[in-house]
């Protein structure tokens, strides 16, 4: 395979899905720059994880899929156009992108050889599959490098390496958030919804984790989506100490929040990721069952952890659907957060 030379070229990196899913891409960013100093780097992705983009210091300009969505074919093609670019990764496999990057006759077009419609549309096409292999998601991102000359798949501590480049964007919160934590800087995150992208703790468990938690004068604050909070402020202990923030920050705030932490705990969703990648310490709960297990989906962070209940669960590793992270006791999530 001839090697792709991006020296001064612009490349997309397409990844249309959501925010811990691009958190896991952003290193092939970073090896990319490294290789390519002056090539630039634009990322296609959807709207509301343009904050975790912005926030990537790898990246040179991004594009919103959301602006396209609903334009005509004829708009969308001029639009892709625009951006000159030499080359695109499919890193989240997309029909209509795949075609559209086709039609505008982007030279090279990469992309899993496991999609039936790359066949057609991508002339770079990478033999590997995702849900069998042993290596992480952000390590099988870089599968789709190999175009341009990466030899082997960098270790997850190479992987973490890239992590430096995250910061926030903005220093402010709203004012309750801010008054909270003036009164309470020693605080810890608790994260208990997922908008259903993955198995969940119960908030019985997070009840009682926030109990322990106070009594060692740790302040907790719950985050979430004002539809989630719905859902769990009702169960919330009623203590000076405990703050419910559902509902109340942008993704940008958000991000700047969970800088200033002590620590986050949820399972395997956004918040985990851009916690992990700030390089605070973070704990996930996950099932071992595969493809959903921590080995493909932990956090990449230096302070990130993440927890089963049995590592040799017979249900899990049967692959069928088992709810054991229901029986991860809160005593020990309370020590991985705390123990360094």
């Amino acid at each position: 395979m001839k090697t792709i030379d991006l020296t001064d070229k612009r490349v997309i990196i397409s990844r249309t899905d959501s925010i811990g899913d691009v958190i896991l891409t952003l290193p092939i960013c970073k090896w990319i720059k490294d290789q390519f100093p002056t090539c630039q780097i634009i990322f296609l992705g959807k709207k509301y994880t343009v904050p975790i983009l912005k926030s990537y210091r790898a990246i040179d300009e991004i594009c919103v899929w959301d602006d396209f969505e609903s334009l005509p074919t004829v708009q969308k093609l001029s639009k892709l156009r625009d951006l000159n670019a030499d080359t695109i990764i499919h890193v989240f496999p997309n029909k209509e992108i795949a075609v559209l990057a086709k039609k505008v006759k982007i030279p090279n077009r990469i992309g899993t050889s496991h999609r039936s419609f790359h066949l057609l549309t991508c002339n770079h096409r990478l033999n590997f599959t995702r849900k069998s292999s042993p290596l992480h998601e952000s390590q099988l991102n870089f599968e789709l490098l190999k175009p341009f000359g990466l030899k082997t798949i960098p270790s997850l501590d190479e992987v973490k390496e890239a992590t430096q480049l995250f910061q926030p964007q903005i220093d402010k919160l709203p004012d309750a958030v801010q008054k909270f934590i003036d009164q309470h800087p020693n605080f810890v995150i608790l994260h208990p919804k997922s908008q259903g992208s993955a198995l969940e703790w119960p908030i019985e468990k997070y009840v009682e984790l926030t109990k322990q938690l106070t009594k060692q004068g740790i302040a907790v604050v719950f985050t979430g989506t004002e539809k989630e909070g719905v859902q769990f402020r009702g169960y919330l202990p009623s203590t000076p100490t405990c703050f419910d923030s559902s509902g109340l920050m942008t993704l940008d705030e958000l991000i700047y929040f969970i800088s200033l932490s002590k620590g986050l705990v949820a399972c395997s969703t956004g918040p985990l990721h851009i916690a992990g990648i700030l390089g605070v310490r973070c704990v996930g709960l996950y099932s071992n069952r595969k493809p959903i297990h921590p080995g493909r989906w932990m956090p990449i962070g230096k302070n990130a952890k993440a927890m089963v209940y049995d590592e040799n669960c017979p249900t899990c590793s049967k692959t069928a659907h088992c709810k054991c992270i229901e029986q991860i006791a809160p005593s020990l999530v309370l020590e991985q957060l705390l123990n360094e």
